[in-house]
């Protein structure tokens, strides 16, 4: 067993006197959504009538918080951010007073201020650059954090206009190109989804008492999800019919059967006919392909993994081999929520995940977890 370490930074500083009064702590880290962390401390009622922390400065709004953890001798940042909420809660027995402290991560600030404006002769990768440079969370990497969209959209065309919060915008502009938009470890992320990236250390499912790491595991698989994707409208130009369709996944597949393989005879393909108002027949192929991409998920899944049998920090927006459940169901799955906890019960991950295949594709790697 290794021994699970957390760290709490506020301001710079860790607040090692904080962890004897901690009652739990979850970090909730999501492909969709900003990263969020709840604490709650126990508070207690000080002889001079004062109450322990209520008045600590460290615990304000708006301070900076950085929460990581690990098992071993390795720790893994998992949010830096803000407070942004903060929750006495008196119950009539003193022992059982708490002080709820919510955060959420650096996103945070670009989700402050709505704004109008437009964005003339921008591809969207460059609109990403901009924006994450301006509030100082350029990746050192941009080529490979920052996805080039390669379509220039042309003022004496069309426009591109904001009329929402920074995050809120990148997150659409993200959407329709069928990639993620987040923040991590100081840094803006805009690209597609690392599919062929390593997979993060095996879970294994029921795969006996020396392996096993997953306490529980449910499945579900979608026969109701599309497997085409059409759209036309007219050319703001010279007037003509534009029609485009996506049949086919340019993302990397994560297994060898796909939704469209598992048809049965006469039954249609699911199709969506979507409709959006766009530049031209480029903008209008990478809206649908990028559609076909949210889509194509029909295999999802979520559990719990005891953190310390695992013996690593599992993240979203990274893959995952799980064996144990099968030959149809094992193989690689794309992480897309994972909430760590700490509580008297110790360091339990629980997790959600996706698939756009079934069967294994047969690059996968079962072999054990090489112990930390």
């Amino acid at each position: 067993m290794e021994r699970e370490y957390l760290s709490i930074v506020i301001d710079g500083e860790e607040a090692a006197d904080l962890y004897a009064d901690l009652c739990s702590l979850e970090v909730e880290l999501d492909d969709d959504l900003a990263a969020q962390f709840r604490l709650r401390l126990s508070i207690d009622r000080e002889r001079d009538g004062s109450w322990r922390y209520l008045d600590d400065e460290r615990l304000r709004v708006w301070r900076q918080v950085t929460i990581s953890a690990g098992l071993g001798d390795e720790l893994e940042e998992l949010i830096d951010g803000y407070i942004t909420h903060v929750r006495p809660a008196f119950d009539p027995d003193p022992a059982q007073c708490t002080l709820e402290i919510w955060g959420m991560d650096r996103s945070v600030l670009l989700d402050r201020e709505e704004q109008l404006r437009a964005w003339p002769n921008k591809k969207d990768s460059d609109i990403a650059t901009e924006i994450f440079d301006g509030y100082a969370l350029l990746p050192a990497n941009r080529d490979a954090e920052i996805e080039d969209t390669t379509l220039v959209h042309d003022e004496k065309v069309s426009t591109i206009i904001q009329r929402e919060t920074a995050m809120q915008f990148l997150r659409r502009l993200a959407a329709r190109n069928g990639f993620v938009c987040y923040v991590e470890n100081g840094a803006g992320y805009f690209r597609s989804p690392q599919l062929d990236a390593p997979p993060q250390p095996v879970l294994a499912v029921h795969f006996g008492s020396e392996e096993t790491n997953v306490e529980r595991f449910t499945l579900e698989v979608n026969a109701l999800t599309p497997t085409e994707v059409a759209m036309c409208q007219i050319d703001r130009l010279n007037k003509a019919v534009l029609s485009v369709g996506a049949a086919a996944s340019r993302q990397h597949a994560l297994g060898s059967n796909d939704a469209a393989n598992l048809l049965a005879p006469g039954i249609a393909p699911g199709l969506i006919v979507a409709q959006a108002a766009t530049t031209g027949t480029p903008e209008l192929s990478a809206l649908c392909q990028g559609l076909y991409h949210q889509a194509e998920w029909f295999v999802t899944g979520e559990g719990e993994v005891n953190a310390n049998r695992y013996g690593h920090v599992l993240r979203p927006r990274r893959t995952v081999t799980i064996k144990g459940i099968g030959e149809s169901y094992s193989g690689v799955y794309y992480v897309t929520h994972v909430t760590h906890r700490f509580g008297e019960s110790g360091y339990s991950q629980h997790f959600r995940v996706k698939r756009n295949a079934l069967m294994p594709g047969g690059s996968e790697d079962f072999a054990p977890t090489e112990e930390i």
